[in-house]
């Protein structure tokens, strides 16, 4: 596969999820959101199902890539649940913060999953791309950071973070060349489906689905097939292209995706210090990719 291409696959996916920030925050609190990650999932599902299922190359795929799709999707799903548990007893500002943590995490498993090793000048691009991401998240208040601390939330977030990363490092393992991605992105989503109604019969969750209004309804469309089906494509796609460590690279640019969004969709001031670490983050990046 074309390397420019699966980067800028792996960027439009950056900007798709920093959209989807923005759209789950005029969801927040409609309904649980184990449950309606789950009815994301089912969406998804729906809508690409004609594409496999008539097609009897791409079905007679599915067997085969289930197991690998369902460890996949796992990991995926029990990224979710444990970030919904920290927001529990934690803030999205501090999730937002350690979060910047994912491409360390990820560089540090490809040490032991493919024997890759993390040079100096690499370790320090990753601590540039943190503090770059930390001027964002914090928009250059030191107080702010200063009140943040590790904390219960923090610590189960800590366990949602690792599960990215192997998230992220399975999708490089169990990758193969006869592989269909289209199958094998629909059979992780199907996992993900299975995983999650496990975990609202698991914490008792009620589905509630019926009381989404209109505009929820068209939140969630974006959601389910914009933010879930495409992003899970572009990454997986751009994964098996340039490798684990190399997509996790994108994670500096989430909260400057999401300020940039946000300045250009509602008009949201940025100051010079969020600018600053906009800067900060994308040479971060940069450097993290050549």
């Amino acid at each position: 596969m074309n390397k420019v291409k699966a980067h800028l696959m792996v960027l439009l996916a950056t900007f798709l999820i920093a959209g989807s920030f923005i759209v789950s925050k005029k969801l927040a609190g409609v309904i649980h959101p184990i449950s309606l990650t789950l009815l994301r999932f089912l969406v998804a599902v729906t809508f690409l199902a004609p594409f496999i299922l008539l097609d009897v190359q791409k079905r007679a795929h599915m067997r085969h890539t289930f197991a690998r799709a369902l460890l996949i999707s796992f990991f995926y799903t029990l990224y979710f649940i444990l970030f919904f548990k920290a927001l529990e007893y934690t803030s999205a500002l501090s999730t937002g913060t350690l979060y910047t943590l994912v491409p360390l995490v990820t560089a540090i498993l490809c040490i032991f999953f493919f024997k890759e090793r993390i040079s100096q000048k690499q370790l320090f691009v990753y601590v540039c791309g943190i503090v770059g991401t930390l001027m964002v998240v914090f928009k250059g208040d030191m107080t702010l950071l200063l009140r943040f601390s590790l904390e219960k939330g923090e610590l189960i977030f800590l366990g949602a973070i690792l599960c990215m990363s192997l998230y992220a490092i399975c999708m490089k393992v169990l990758h193969k060349k006869e592989d269909n991605m289209l199958v094998l992105v629909f059979m992780t989503l199907i996992g993900g489906v299975l995983w999650m109604f496990g975990a609202t019969l698991l914490f008792k969750i009620p589905l509630q689905w019926n009381t989404l209004n209109l505009p929820s309804l068209s939140y969630l469309l974006y959601l389910s097939i914009i933010a879930t089906f495409f992003t899970s494509y572009l990454y997986q796609k751009g994964t098996v292209g340039i490798g684990p460590k190399k997509v996790m690279a994108y994670v500096y640019l989430s909260p400057a995706s999401i300020a940039l969004l946000l300045y250009f969709m509602e008009g949201t001031t940025l100051s010079w210090e969020v600018f600053l670490g906009i800067g900060i983050s994308a040479v971060a990046t940069f450097l993290l990719l050549i």
